[in-house]
């Protein structure tokens, strides 16, 4: 049976438009998954243009117009609901995907190969900075 962990609802996705969370693979290396309005649900996809690797939301959310996925680098539009790209340098890719499921209005990460490492982007989660030796405050 699939493990499930709540990450947000359906009205904050549709609401903010994105919501941003990591996620660690099954060797432990960190990822970041957008959830994205989808008709009246969501859909789960990695946060990265297939043609260059960029990221769609760098943490401000992510750039959406009529349905669709707008990567910030070259303007290529993946639809939100199937991940699929029909234009610009990412033309005939898909998203990669990560499975969630929607109870009740409430989104829970399901997929068997990742597990959810926090909310917000890889970066948001490390609170173990770099140590300053440096006598000098700011």
């Amino acid at each position: 049976m699939t493990e499930r962990t709540e990450l947000t609802t359906v009205e904050t996705v549709h609401e903010d438009r994105s919501w941003l969370f990591t996620i660690r693979d099954e060797y432990g290396e960190p990822d970041e998954v957008l959830l994205v309005p989808c008709d009246d649900g969501v859909e789960a996809w990695i946060n990265r243009c297939t043609h260059e690797a960029q990221r769609f939301d760098t943490g401000r959310g992510a750039a959406m117009r009529d349905g669709q996925i707008v990567c910030p680098k070259h303007g290529s539009l993946f639809d939100s609901c199937s991940g699929y790209c029909d234009n610009g340098e990412a033309a005939d890719t898909t998203l990669p995907s990560v499975d969630v499921t929607v109870d009740d209005d409430v989104v829970y990460l399901t997929d068997d190969d990742v597990s959810f490492a926090h909310e917000g982007g890889i970066d948001d989660g490390d609170d173990e900075g770099p140590e300053s030796t440096s006598h000098i405050g700011f």
